[in-house]
């Protein structure tokens, strides 16, 4: 199994604080986001790597255990138990433990452990964990919106899981113990779900931020208004100050994507305007305007 350094991902160092863990996510979340980066075939790739680092790396006991284990910390209960195994059978066979396993133990217990041939003796005493299961959920911006529950069908068993409002298009969650069956009563497998999140047609996300064009006629936005524009959470009334530019832009703070796992907190909204030139104008109409050109 190829090791990937989760520090080096994100560009940080052992010694790395939550909080440097946490603000170095999310700048690289941002960049490599497969929304800002559509022509980048690798950029999907990156911003997986980036949230699996930031999932491990941001919980304490997780990273506690890559830090001892590198990239089999997933498996660190299993070694300690066949560690044990091996201590009380060599015990048994009055046979001295340094304390300490050799290599070739070490390498055996990985082999057994990742699918390998095993001798007759220890298939009877290690415990295999099952197979880890992937799969691939799409939902809309709207799903995303809010914490709904769905139900998934893997290997022909129907799971209820709950989904977190907020969630990242390519993020990955685990679902522990949903994976293949373990053997000789080992744990089962862990379950991974990577989400595909489409943007909405009119409105776009950009981490927990919103972005809209809304079109508004000429004559609101030369004398000014009120309009009503569609967010994800309803409709919202805006006033246009009058002599308004085309292309100016203005924030709705806290309409904009709930925050992963941070309930009752939200990005922004950021708002587009495009002035739409009147067509089909009547003679007094254009004569209208052309006085108004003379003025």
């Amino acid at each position: 199994m190829t090791f990937i350094d989760y520090y080096k991902i994100l560009g940080i160092d052992k010694t790395a604080t939550p909080k440097d863990i946490k603000s170095a996510y999310r700048k690289l979340a941002r960049k490599y986001h497969p929304d800002l980066n559509p022509n980048d075939k690798d950029a999907k790739k990156n911003f997986q790597q980036i949230n699996e680092a930031n999932e491990v790396l941001s919980d304490p006991e997780k990273r506690k255990k890559y830090d001892q284990y590198g990239n089999d910390w997933q498996h660190a209960e299993e070694f300690e138990k066949s560690k044990y195994y091996q201590e009380q059978s060599s015990n048994s066979r009055g046979a001295k433990y340094s304390g300490a396993q050799s290599e070739e133990d070490f390498s055996d217990f990985f082999e057994s452990l990742f699918g390998g041939a095993a001798s007759a003796g220890r298939s009877r005493q290690v415990k295999y964990r099952g197979e880890d299961y992937n799969a691939e959920l799409h939902l809309d911006l709207i799903d995303a919106y809010k914490t709904h529950k769905q139900t998934l069908t893997v290997n022909g068993k129907n799971i209820r899981i709950t989904i977190p409002a907020g969630i990242e298009n390519g993020q990955t969650i685990k679902i522990s113990e949903h994976g293949g069956m373990g053997i000789n009563g080992g744990p089962n497998g862990d379950l991974y779900i990577t989400f595909s999140v489409t943007n909405h047609s009119k409105i776009k996300r950009l981490g927990n931020d919103l972005f809209s064009t809304v079109d508004l006629d000429l004559y609101t936005a030369v004398l000014g208004g009120d309009i009503t524009i569609d967010t994800l959470n309803g409709k919202v009334k805006l006033k246009v100050k009058p002599e308004t530019q085309n292309g100016s832009k203005i924030k709705l703070k806290g309409k904009g994507f709930p925050v992963y796992k941070n309930e009752g907190c939200f990005g922004d909204l950021y708002v587009t305007y495009s002035i739409k030139i009147p067509t089909n104008l009547t003679d007094k109409q254009k004569l209208l305007f052309t006085e108004l050109s003379k003025s």
